[in-house]
């Protein structure tokens, strides 16, 4: 019998080192208490005796109250398991064979060592049923029974079983197997048929979890990383429902619709873009309000609530004269014009002929281009004039009577054009906006026979340029 007693020790060290028995976990341990049901069932007994003796443990059972059996096991898929059960118990209680109707008469046959290595294919009816606690069960196989020091023989098994997991990995086991024996009761070697229940816990091991999340790496679509089940192993650090790796904000709890980032003042922008991120703004605008609308953020814009490009920080561009051009833009900024005239007035033809009243008073020294004394008056006048239309143009021109030779009439004319053009210049008009030119004798407006009519030929005119 030492040779059985390292049997089961080997048994024991086998299911140490075994590992767990499902889709992931491939094997399992189970170790406990196992009772022998005393009762001997002969070739004229009914069978139903047997089990008639099933609920009365205190007189038919022999129980080892020690750990006395072990048990390994493999999934083969399928639901379906093989595994080799060791067990150890003592014969206390022997049930002999009834005569006639006498009842059953219960002996002790001399503290028998008993010693079973059984192999079962166990078929598991959990998926069955859709528990994942339940776990009924049938099992069929043989084995060996040694029973003292003679009494050896082969069984077929067959029976139920029961495992309450207590955990995904830990369960409670009951298991009743009834053993035939081909055997004659006139042996006195022969193993009588008999029953042995297992009550004792179940472990599976072994499965690999590298990140220890409980999603055994088959499952875990993210090995490496803790997760969660319904992501298939993958973490979703802020719990708000989407995966790290599907996450714009993996470490904020955000929405769906901002794909997993918050969006603290709700405005459609998500806080990581959102340049104000508690002021409800624009999407154009990086989440940013704009309350006049001119298209510049609040923050930035000097002037919130008046309309302003850009450019000018959101403030209306200036306009001191009121003529609608901005002062930038307008080349009289302090005088009212016209668009047409970049902000500048226009010169009217009442302008014009006021100009031309003067010029015609302009009186020069005889044959000479300087001006007489009571003259200067009136080239002040003229640039007065000027001066109130700094945008314009103009162009004087010269004029003589028919009295003398042409080409000192043209000279003579030049020279006066030039005299007033260069007063002008010295009193502050700019030369780019004068040019002069002489006609001498050839543009008369009067009649060269008269006194009066030589008078009036002899002229500057000043037209505008346009």
């Amino acid at each position: 019998m030492k040779h059985l007693n390292k049997l089961f020790a080997l048994l024991m060290l086998l299911g140490l080192s075994s590992q767990a028995q499902d889709s992931n976990n491939k094997w399992a341990i189970g170790f406990g208490a196992n009772a022998v049901d005393g009762g001997r069932v002969s070739a004229a007994s009914k069978i139903e005796d047997q089990f008639s003796q099933y609920f009365d443990a205190q007189r038919y059972w022999n129980i080892l109250p020690s750990v006395s059996y072990v048990n390994v096991s493999r999934s083969v898929g399928d639901n379906f398991s093989f595994g080799v059960t060791g067990s150890i118990n003592k014969m206390t209680r022997f049930v002999n064979e009834r005569v006639g109707n006498a009842d059953y008469v219960v002996t002790n046959p001399g503290d028998l060592n008993y010693y079973a290595v059984d192999g079962a294919v166990k078929y598991s009816m959990m998926n069955l049923i859709g528990s994942k606690v339940i776990d009924p069960s049938a099992h069929v196989g043989g084995g060996y029974t040694w029973l003292g020091d003679d009494g050896k023989g082969g069984t077929v098994n067959a029976g139920l079983g029961l495992t309450l997991w207590l955990t995904k990995q830990v369960g409670l086991s009951w298991t009743s197997s009834y053993k035939y024996s081909f055997d004659s009761r006139e042996n006195a070697t022969a193993i009588p048929t008999h029953m042995q229940h297992f009550l004792g816990l179940t472990f599976k091991f072994g499965a690999k979890d590298t990140d220890g999340d409980g999603i055994y790496d088959k499952d875990d679509a993210c090995i490496d990383v803790p997760g969660i089940k319904a992501f298939n192993g993958c973490p979703d650090t802020d719990g708000d429902g989407i995966e790290d790796s599907k996450d714009g904000c993996p470490t904020e709890a955000g929405t769906v619709e901002m794909n997993g980032c918050p969006d603290t003042d709700g405005d459609g922008v998500a806080d990581k873009d959102d340049a104000c991120v508690d002021v409800f703004g624009l999407k154009s605008l990086a989440g940013c309000p704009d309350a006049d609308g001119d298209g510049v953020t609040d923050k930035d814009d000097k002037c919130p609530s008046v309309k302003g490009p850009k450019e000018n920080a959101g403030c209306p561009w200036p306009d001191a004269d009121g003529d609608g051009v901005y002062d930038k833009d307008d080349k009289c900024p302090d005088v009212k014009g016209t668009v047409a005239n970049k902000g500048c007035p226009e010169v009217s033809d009442e302008v014009m002929k006021r100009l031309n009243d003067y010029a015609k008073t302009i009186l020069f020294d005889t044959n000479k281009s300087s001006f007489q004394k009571q003259t200067y008056p009136v080239l002040e006048a003229i640039t007065a004039i000027l001066k109130e239309y700094p945008n314009s143009n103009f162009s004087l021109e010269g004029h003589t009577d028919s009295d003398g030779k042409d080409a000192a009439n043209q000279i003579l004319s030049d020279n006066r054009a030039a005299a007033v053009k260069n007063y002008l210049i010295e009193k502050g008009i700019s030369s780019s906006r004068l040019s002069s030119k002489g006609f001498g004798e050839s543009m008369p407006i009067d009649t060269n026979k008269t006194k009066s009519g030589k008078a009036n030929n002899r002229r500057v005119e000043v037209k505008l340029i346009k």
